[in-house]
């Protein structure tokens, strides 16, 4: 292929340029509820979500970009023409990846799962043709993003619940609240662990059969328990806090609890949406490497290309994800530990599972479901109707703002680089 060498640099340029839009947008929302409800600092969640995120992007995050690399069109209509594939993913990248920046600096919740799918669909149907679409596929996809809040929402509903049922509306809460933080900190812990034993390590060179993946992931829950246990038996309460605020101490015991679930979102995250930026990515790289060769056939995802994706996620992050987190953190409902605790992991327990059957769904709409689902547990009149409605509406747009640059990005790319 004549322009090969800049078709791989042009790859990991605008694949990092996508990563690091997801760390500006996605990941910002991802640890709002964290911020949100004070649990933690705004440093200290973006210092949780650099590390958990890296690890989830770089451990779980190949399964889902498998989807986004092969899953949305049928790459044999191009099978004579590979560099349409190729300069039709770069301008995909490019395309999400400058959506993302613009949102981001608006302080827009938006979707990047929205974002590169719409601008895979826009490059598709203007330069290969609609039947090269997998429309099943896109269905599957758009059911997701139906299915993933209300899931998320019915487990941050029924979590939030319990909490009510265990600990706050017992005559001793804070006691309770001892008692059972640490139950819910092992299934934190025991919930991701499983995950990355079955769908992660194997792309480190890893593998487990089912009965020691489960042995594994109690051993590492009763870990992490044991950790947060430590933590929590160290809280003392202080009764001139429950005056102002009648669960002001048991809410400081959550906020123990509040770290774990933000790890957990972070890794969450990062093993679903990692595929958004490295997807596209690997296309560009097996179609170059081969020489047009291995359009359709199964390509091996080269580890440098999820370390490429976990360091655009974290500078993202690090440079640009305050604007979001402040967005979302105080914005959607009134967030204390407990409800930021089950919203969060929630959100978790839907990516991961998501992440495992290789399903891209929104991680952004999957947490707005989950902070809905605590709301409705204390109902209708907690929620910010006004602020849930725009971002519903900033979602709605980004798929046509993603599939139009494409267009315009695939067209000038056509013109220079063929």
């Amino acid at each position: 292929m004549e322009f090969s060498t800049t078709y791989l640099v042009l790859a990991a340029v605008f694949g990092l340029f996508m990563a690091w839009g997801i760390g500006a947008n996605d990941v910002a929302n991802a640890m709002a509820t964290s911020v949100g409800s004070r649990a933690l600092t705004i440093h200290q969640a973006v210092l949780i979500a650099a590390v958990f995120e890296f690890l989830g992007a770089f451990l779980a995050g190949g399964e889902v970009t498998a989807t986004i690399r092969k899953g949305i069109i049928d790459v044999s209509v191009v099978a004579e023409t590979p560099e349409y594939l190729v300069i039709g993913m770069l301008a995909s990248l490019l395309a999400a990846g400058t959506w993302l920046l613009v949102a981001s600096t608006f302080g827009w919740p938006v979707s990047t799962t929205h974002s590169i799918i719409g601008s895979i669909v826009g490059f598709a149907i203007a330069g290969i043709g609609v039947d090269a679409i997998n429309w099943g596929k896109i269905g599957f996809i758009v059911s997701s993003w139906v299915v993933s809040p209300l899931l998320a929402g019915s487990i941050a509903f029924l979590l939030f619940r319990s909490v009510q049922k265990l600990i706050l509306s017992t005559e001793d809460p804070f006691g309770n609240s001892k008692r059972y933080v640490p139950m819910y900190i092992f299934l934190v812990g025991f919930i991701i662990a499983l995950v990355t034993l079955f769908k992660g390590l194997k792309h480190v060179g890893l593998g487990y059969s089912a009965g020691q993946n489960y042995l594994m992931a109690l051993i590492v829950g009763l870990i992490v328990m044991g950790v947060g246990k430590f933590f929590v038996n160290r809280v003392r309460p202080d009764p001139s806090l429950d005056m102002k605020f009648h669960f002001a101490n048991v809410e400081k015991v959550f906020g123990v609890l509040m770290i774990f679930t933000a790890c957990a979102m972070a890794f969450a995250h990062g093993s679903n949406d990692v595929a958004n930026a490295v997807g596209p990515v690997a296309a560009v790289v097996g179609i170059v490497q081969s020489g047009g060769q291995v359009i359709g056939q199964k390509t091996a995802l080269s580890v440098w290309i999820l370390l490429l994706g976990g360091v655009g996620i974290v500078l993202g992050l690090l440079m640009y994800g305050t604007r979001v987190i402040t967005t979302v953190g105080n914005s959607i409902t009134e967030l204390t530990p407990s409800r930021g605790f089950a919203a969060t992991l929630a959100a978790a327990t839907t990516v991961v599972m998501a992440s495992g059957t290789g399903l891209p769904i929104s991680t952004t709409h999957t947490l707005v479901g989950a902070v809905l689902g605590v709301g409705m547990a204390r109902g209708i009149g907690a929620l910010n109707l006004n602020v849930v409605r725009n971002i519903f509406m900033s979602w709605i747009i980004t798929l046509p703002a993603g599939a139009i640059l494409a267009i315009i990005f695939f067209f000038t790319f056509k013109l220079f680089l063929t």
